[in-house]
């Protein structure tokens, strides 16, 4: 979910390669970051992040995979908290209201932002051997679907890209390149 190559903080075992990060990089650092980034992001708003909400956003950022409302309520019963689906689906629509998380439509799940407060609409390269999910926001891509678009009359709803392949440590293992179709 990273798409910068480094915030200057980060050691060689926190390495990013392109968006997707390195499998040996510390993976507690980028849940560290996005609590940061969360905090502050409620403090400037004069929102609270709740008990609840932080377990959410952490069982999200546990791995760089999506993550299902279920299974997050599945891992939040595995933690000894009880928490209804309904009090799930209410804390995923904050920290997607405040852009702390993103939906996949395309897997009805969520993954951590690492842009919040930032207004963006990201593109998601999603490796379908690993599951690995990585954002882009590339402004490029947003003002070519825009224009598009608008030359044609149609009015944008839910600018997100979703694409489907191969990250490159899956590629690499296969042997092969993915289709270029």
């Amino acid at each position: 979910m990273r798409s910068d190559a480094s915030d200057g903080n980060t050691s060689a075992a926190d390495a990013i390669s392109g968006p997707f990060p390195d499998r040996s990089h510390n993976h507690k650092h980028c849940i560290d970051e996005a609590f940061s980034r969360a905090e502050r992001l409620c403090a400037d708003r004069g929102l609270r992040l709740t008990t609840l909400r932080r377990a959410v956003l952490k069982i999200i950022w546990e791995g760089h995979h999506p993550a299902g409302a279920y299974d997050i309520l599945d891992r939040l019963k595995e933690q000894g908290r009880s928490a209804a689906p309904m009090t799930v689906y209410r804390t995923l629509d904050f920290l997607m209201e405040h852009g702390l998380v993103h939906r996949l439509a395309s897997r009805n799940a969520f993954v951590g932002c690492d842009h919040p407060g930032d207004r963006h609409r990201g593109q998601f390269l999603m490796c379908r051997d690993c599951g690995m999910v990585a954002e882009m926001a590339d402004p490029r891509i947003t003002a070519a679907i825009h224009t598009t678009a608008a030359s044609t009359g149609f009015a944008i709803e839910t600018p997100v890209v979703e694409v489907t392949g191969l990250c490159g440590d899956c590629v690499d293992n296969a042997g092969s390149s993915p289709d270029e179709s």
